[in-house]
């Protein structure tokens, strides 16, 4: 797979459409975002990825496809209102963020942030369906993603490791775990449990376990491979 440079991988990006579906790079919501959400969504992203083609990338943590409480408002993975100006600076950027009105909190991106801000190692966050994908009658509710969109975002999570050379992949949940380790990726991939529906314990410890964090009441219960729902 060619290396793709963050603007071609960002027209790629720009590009996905599909039925019942918000891609938020292009797309603007009525009732949460400022007029110029789409466009402060992918500059942020493109700077993002900038910033990281420059750095050592430990790994990519890829979760499913973005929530409308998260990354459907940022257009950030695991990233919700509350921790947009976090990620941003991460990556050394001061961006006003793109939704306007009172922020909104999501559960998955807390806990997520909670354990990646005791890490210093350069994290990249990423979703195997890069967009918020939603059943019809309910644009503000989630669905998980068809085969056809897997297959979409597959392509381009390919690029973004061609391109970001991670040491390794952190796979949130067994529908991401399933699907990079039936992609035959050519880096580790690593799995683990998804803090939502019970799994925030056992998330906290494998990642843990996985950087070296110290936990005082770290006391796994689990294989540290099992990814649970």
């Amino acid at each position: 797979m060619a290396v793709t440079g963050p603007w071609s991988f960002v027209s790629m990006l720009r590009d996905l459409k599909f039925p019942n579906t918000f891609n938020p790079y292009v797309e603007r919501c009525e009732q949460y975002d400022k007029p110029s959400a789409p466009d402060i969504r992918t500059g942020v992203l493109l700077d993002i990825l900038r910033a990281a083609r420059a750095a050592d990338i430990d790994s990519i943590w890829i979760g499913r496809d973005l929530g409308h409480r998260g990354g459907r408002r940022t257009g950030l993975a695991l990233t919700d209102d509350f921790r947009f100006s976090a990620h941003t600076r991460r990556w050394g950027l001061e961006v006003e963020r793109p939704t306007r009105g009172p922020m909104v909190r999501e559960r998955t991106a807390t806990v997520v942030w909670e354990m990646l801000e005791q890490i210093e190692e350069n994290v990249f966050l990423w979703n195997l369906f890069p967009l918020h994908p939603f059943p019809e009658c309910d644009a503000y509710r989630n669905r998980a993603h068809s085969a056809i969109e897997r297959n979409a975002g597959f392509e381009l999570v390919c690029r973004l490791i061609s391109f970001l050379q991670p040491r390794r992949i952190i796979a949130i949940g067994k529908d991401a775990a399933r699907a990079l380790r039936n992609g035959m990726l050519e880096v580790d991939v690593r799995d683990v449990r998804h803090p939502s529906y019970g799994g925030e314990r056992l998330f906290r410890e494998q990642i843990a376990w996985l950087y070296g964090i110290k936990m005082l009441d770290f006391q796994p219960s689990l294989d540290l491979t099992d990814t649970g729902s």
